[in-house]
């Protein structure tokens, strides 16, 4: 991997206007670097990036295998009894899931180490999909990279393709907390990809969703809820006035309820305690295990609450001291130790690997860069390319 300084584009300026992105005279388009790019081999990005992000999301299967025989693991997650047999049935059913993206930090000798799965709520997916390809396009046609450049972006076109699967006539409801411009942007991108699939759509806030006398889910307008595309976890879901409603509302949900044990940061210890050793995972550990007392007595480690958003509450430890530590509303939430792999780092930024998984196929490549080992909510992602 590397990481090579590059011209904007002449017509960055009008690209993000099209897309409808603000644009910063001397500054560019917030959230969003291309004053560089990163670089890879296709055998990297097939060997070290993909094939272990597969093999990790179908460890993920037989880690929601075990969970759902084994009410032990879901109350050590913190999810609530009267969801758990809601969670089994979607498994079991085999409910099918959209989207995700794995974030790794990449080493210098190619091993990439999970640091998480946003499972549930992943963001930036239109900036990966969309504007980093017409990126590519448009600096090859400027002669700024080789006109033999790829991409690992089949995102979109997997995106519209699982849609197409879904053969539904019905609308299909999409809700988020809209005063989160993350969070409705990104849906908003899902909504298109389902209409380019021939689905009808209708968007609204989480707080408009209603229950009428059947216990069923409805809109404003008191139609119905059948399939409910969301952008809000599953744990707010729970919390809410109408969350013990759920599991007999009968709403196909997108991403299903399975995928509440998935999105929580207990997977990690889970997915050690079951293989542990495997070279694409840290050693991770719930806060109260006898194991993880001996590894904060013995190692560098990272304290990540079992529920969290955009890098908060995260506290790294080397030596016995704190190095760094972000702020957030998850302070009193149960915690997992996992090992410390520092992100690769060119000159001052720090670079966060996600890899997309559109129904459970990896499908494209986003990278962050933040100032900090922790990434957070003001990182800019930066384009790539393959060149071999």
């Amino acid at each position: 991997m590397q990481r090579i300084h590059i011209s904007e584009r002449s017509n960055l300026k009008e690209s993000a206007h099209e897309h409808g992105f603000e644009y910063i005279a001397g500054k560019g388009v917030p959230g969003w670097n291309e004053s560089a790019y990163y670089q890879f081999s296709l055998d990297q990005i097939e060997a070290e990036i993909e094939t272990p992000a597969q093999e990790i999301e179908e460890m993920c299967f037989e880690v929601v295998d075990r969970a759902i025989k084994d009410s032990s693991v879901l109350n050590r997650l913190g999810i609530p009894e009267y969801f758990w047999d809601y969670i089994a049935d979607s498994w079991t059913n085999g409910e099918k899931n959209l989207l995700g993206r794995m974030d790794f930090s990449y080493g210098a000798d190619g091993l990439v180490k999970l640091l998480e799965y946003n499972a549930d709520t992943p963001t930036t997916l239109y900036e990966s999909a969309v504007f980093q390809w017409e990126w590519l396009e448009q600096v090859k046609e400027q002669g700024l990279v080789p006109d033999t450049s790829d991409q690992m972006n089949d995102i979109h076109e997997s995106i519209v393709e699982a849609f197409s699967a879904l053969r539904t006539e019905n609308v299909i409801h999409f809700a988020c907390n809209q005063s989160i411009d993350d969070d409705k942007e990104t849906l908003d991108y899902i909504k298109d990809c389902a209409q380019e699939a021939g689905i009808a759509g209708c968007s609204l806030g989480m707080e408009d969703i209603g229950l009428n006398d059947h216990t069923e889910l409805t809109d404003v307008n008191d139609n119905v809820i059948t399939t409910l595309v969301k952008l809000y976890p599953w744990e707010w879901i729970m919390d809410e006035s109408f969350g013990q409603y759920i599991p007999a509302c009968g709403v196909k949900f997108i991403e299903p309820p399975w995928k509440a044990i998935l999105s929580n940061k207990g997977l990690l210890p889970l997915l050690w305690g079951m293989f542990e050793g495997h070279p694409n995972l840290l050693p991770a550990f719930f806060e109260d295990d006898p194991a993880a007392i001996d590894f904060i007595n013995n190692g560098d480690y990272v304290g990540k609450p079992l529920l969290s958003r955009q890098g908060a509450n995260i506290e790294i430890i080397r030596d016995g001291k704190t190095l760094l530590h972000s702020e957030g509303p998850y302070a009193d939430n149960p915690r997992i130790i996992q090992g410390f792999h520092p992100l690769s780092k060119f000159e001052d930024k720090y670079s966060l690997i996600g890899c997309w998984l559109v129904a459970s196929k990896a499908v494209g490549l986003c990278i962050r860069e933040d100032n900090t080992l922790i990434t957070g909510s003001d990182a800019e992602v930066v384009p790539h390319i393959i060149l071999n």
